[in-house]
């Protein structure tokens, strides 16, 4: 056997022992209590904490991997780690923690005529691989909802972020055994290596579900290859529409928050569409304060038009998920107009309308295909964290669930008991 095949051979060993502890792992956390389960996630948020020297010095090393490499100022941001961020994901920690255990509701129940009595309850999933890029703080979302939600995971992190996700697993670790239950509950696959992705993807009966995280490649390899079920997350496409009633002011914050808060994220606005019947009153002021912000505008002719500075558009722009300061802008008729473009260019991820028109708002709610759509408010709320989950694996832009913030209550099945005193059927 040659030295590759051999390690390759290791490397399956590996990745099938992990699935086994993580099975075993699943069968505990499915009997835990509510209690020990949220003393993990307190554990963890302590352990986080302490490590803090330890996750920053770790992530400088990524970072500057990640520099001499070439990787963009996008990416670069989403692996960022700072004082600010490290105690974020402490927090988002504890707000697991304090939240209703899903596992054991009772989500209906009734009786038959024949006195049967059905009830549909939250169960665990079991073990859930999730296949991540760039972004370390997804180690801690996704570790602790799994964990709260009675399932055992797998983290493959992105490769950029390697050295952060190690420090940011182990301290997850830290606060399970501190709580009493098995560490393999969390588990990162400890290699760089992108055979192991495969590996994973062919796990059907260690791994129920798979959720990958990252851009439309890493997404598309996955939606083709995996033997699992998957749980997409797709690019951010996102859409802000400003109506013919908007306020002015309201108009210029979200759109300005949108788009330049964080450009590296997903909910991050990617196309300004403007109603035509305020297009000369708001535009300029609008784009006026992207501008100053260092953002580059392409825009139709008609946006042109309203603003020297914009450069063309082309119909690619309206399909670009820019994730940097760059904003597509066009002029529409009416919400109808926004509706069809957004429905037709979007990814279904997030669009906000700013009106003051509720009948043009309801319409805008109800017709826009997304997962989540807003009403005069920043399309960068789409957040697990802003939606009270604490945080969240992705936004799932797919039709079927779960659908949008995917927090603890989205990564649970359920199952029916019946409860009888005899019955059989005739």
């Amino acid at each position: 056997m040659t030295a590759l095949k051999a390690q390759a051979a290791d490397l399956g060993i590996e990745m099938r022992t992990m699935g086994l502890a993580a099975r075993r792992a699943a069968g505990i956390l499915a009997r835990a209590e509510p209690a020990q389960k949220s003393a993990a996630l307190e554990h963890a948020a302590t352990a986080v904490r302490a490590a803090r020297a330890e996750i920053l010095a770790a992530n400088a090393e990524d970072m500057a991997a990640a520099k001499a490499a070439g990787i963009s100022g996008a990416l670069l941001d989403r692996l960022l780690l700072d004082e600010k961020r490290i105690e974020a994901m402490a927090e988002g920690l504890e707000t697991m923690a304090a939240l209703p255990d899903p596992i054991g509701t009772e989500l209906a129940r009734w009786t038959r005529p024949n006195g049967l009595d059905i009830a549909r309850v939250r169960i665990p999933i079991g073990v859930i691989g999730i296949i991540y890029e760039s972004r370390p703080n997804v180690t801690a979302d996704a570790g602790g909802l799994c964990l709260r939600a009675g399932n055992a995971v797998i983290l493959r992190g992105g490769s950029e972020s390697f050295n952060s996700s190690r420090v940011i697993a182990t301290c997850l670790r830290r606060g399970i055994d501190a709580a009493g239950l098995p560490e393999d509950a969390v588990q990162l696959v400890p290699t760089r290596d992108r055979a192991a992705v495969g590996l994973m993807l062919g796990m059907v009966d260690l791994i129920d579900v798979i959720v990958p995280r990252g851009g439309r490649s890493l997404i598309e390899r996955v939606q083709r290859e995996s033997q699992i079920p998957v749980i997409a997350h797709l690019e951010g496409i996102c859409h802000a529409y400003v109506g013919r009633t908007a306020d002015l002011t309201k108009s210029r914050n979200i759109v300005l928050n949108g788009k330049m808060r964080r450009t590296g994220v997903c909910g991050a606005t990617e196309t300004l569409l403007v109603d035509r019947a305020v297009a000369a009153t708001h535009l300029p002021a609008i784009l006026s304060d992207l501008h100053a912000a260092g953002c580059e505008i392409r825009g139709d002719a008609e946006t042109q038009a309203l603003d020297p500075l914009a450069v063309a558009a082309s119909e690619t722009d309206w399909t670009t998920e820019y994730l940097d300061a760059i904003l597509s802008v066009r002029v529409v008729d009416g919400v109808a107009g926004a509706i069809e473009h957004i429905n037709h260019y979007g990814s279904h991820h997030t669009d906000t309308i700013v009106t003051e028109d509720e009948n043009d708002a309801a319409r805008f709610l109800a017709e826009v295909e997304s997962a989540i759509v807003l009403h005069n408010a920043s399309t960068q709320f789409a957040d697990g964290a802003e939606f009270g989950m604490g945080a969240e694996i992705g936004i799932s832009t797919g039709r079927l669930p779960p659908r949008g913030p995917v927090g603890a209550e989205q990564l649970t099945s359920y199952k029916y008991l019946v409860r009888g005193n005899g019955q059989i059927r005739p």
